[in-house]
């Protein structure tokens, strides 16, 4: 009799101890990161299970699969980036940060169940719509560089993407309420928040990149305008006749452009990150590309500018990155502790300077150097990605039939 209550009451102390690990609760999530002026970077997200959730930007879908739990605590990692969304529950509802520890950056953040809209205030009666091109000028703390926006207005809501010569800002989402235009973005790598004012004519207001950053910009409708030829921007200098590279992999074996697996090979020397929204977007491209064409004399060899603190961690997160994109090509490790683009340059001395990660360099069968391409026009981009994937797979061709 004593030894069945016994066990009894360790059975209710287990159970107690079980109903203290709370889950997440499924359905439809607003998350929010505060930015300086304690400005809300809104984006949604849906628990589709304990263990796995949506993340939605636009026509983006993220798909997040690794969530842990701990008595009143969920610690969900993100996919391909070293970041994590940390946070304690609250009712349904989560607190904590995103953090993002090879660049000591912490966020705050918090969760609201059951908020199926981006952002609240959305009038149905507007007079403004920002569909279009738009010609914009940024201003990062007295750095002024131009950007083009392709924005795609349907009532009150608004889509579209901002391009700059080195890159892209990613699935944009929000709203126009009144006169002022909202619209955000969270890749897990970069969370971004352009709030304007705007007329028919004319966009004057600020971008917020985590809690870190708070930019300027203006912007007018410009139907005709382009951005600068991204062929254009970077370059062999004069005295050098091909490029090269000695870096070690993965497994710590050197590996250099002179070595005889690239002889008489086309080769894509891909400078990149796996911090990099826009390198992955490259990467998972080129991926496919290598994997049909790679017995037609093809290498494709990344080289990988980490911020990661230590070698192990760059080299995990690497891995996980490859593993995640089934990714086949070799990356070498050419920088840990830093992506600093003017210590990246110092490693790349046949170029005029390396502007964006990524780049990439086009090397003939004779190791000449027939282009190289700054930054990447990936799938938030649109039309210029289609573009793009037209004008690469018919240079390729040429090359590769040399």
């Amino acid at each position: 009799m004593r030894y069945s209550l016994l066990v009894l009451v360790l059975l209710l102390v287990l159970s107690c101890q079980e109903e203290t690990v709370k889950t997440l609760e499924i359905g439809t999530y607003r998350g929010n990161l505060i930015a300086q002026d304690n400005q809300a970077m809104p984006f949604m997200f849906e628990v589709t299970s304990s263990t796995t959730l949506k993340i939605y930007n636009a026509e983006e879908v993220i798909e997040v699969d690794e969530i842990t739990y701990k008595n009143d605590s969920v610690f969900i990692k993100l996919p391909f980036f070293r970041t994590e969304l940390n946070g304690k529950f609250d009712g349904k509802n989560i607190k904590g940060q995103w953090i993002d520890a090879d660049r000591d950056r912490y966020v705050e953040f918090y969760s609201e169940y059951g908020v199926d809209k981006r952002f609240d205030d959305e009038p149905t009666n507007n007079d403004v719509n920002v569909s279009g091109v738009w010609e914009m000028e940024f201003n990062d703390y007295g750095n002024i560089y131009p950007a083009k926006a392709v924005l795609e207005q349907n009532g009150n809501k608004v889509t579209g993407n901002i391009r700059t010569p080195t890159g892209d800002y990613r699935f944009l989402e929000g709203v126009v309420a009144a006169d002022t235009l909202k619209i955000s973005t969270f890749d897990a790598a970069h969370a971004f928040l352009f709030k304007a004012h705007v007329t028919d004519s004319s966009m004057v207001g600020g971008f917020y990149s985590g809690n870190h950053s708070l930019e300027t910009f203006v912007g007018k409708p410009n139907p005709d305008f382009e951005m600068t030829d991204a062929y254009t921007l970077t370059f062999i200098k004069e005295g050098y006749d091909t490029f090269n590279f000695s870096f070690p992999d993965l497994e710590g074996n050197m590996v250099s452009f002179t070595d005889e697996r690239f002889k008489d090979k086309v080769v894509l020397v891909q400078l990149m990150g796996s911090y990099c929204p826009n390198c992955l977007d490259e990467t998972k491209f080129y991926s496919k590309f290598y994997e049909a064409n790679k017995d037609k004399g093809l290498e494709i060899i990344a080289l990988a500018f980490e911020n990661a603190k230590t070698e192990e961690k760059a080299i995990n997160g690497l891995n996980r990155m490859k593993e995640r994109v089934g990714l086949n090509y070799e990356i070498l490790i050419a920088q840990i502790g830093t992506n600093d683009k003017g210590k990246a340059s110092e490693k790349m001395p046949m170029l005029n300077k390396v502007m964006s990660y990524p780049t990439t360099i086009y090397l003939d069968r004779t190791g000449k150097v027939r282009k190289i391409h700054t930054g990447f026009n990936g799938p938030a981009t649109g039309d210029k990605h289609i573009s793009f994937q037209k004008e690469f797979n018919s240079f390729m061709e040429t090359l590769l039939s040399e």
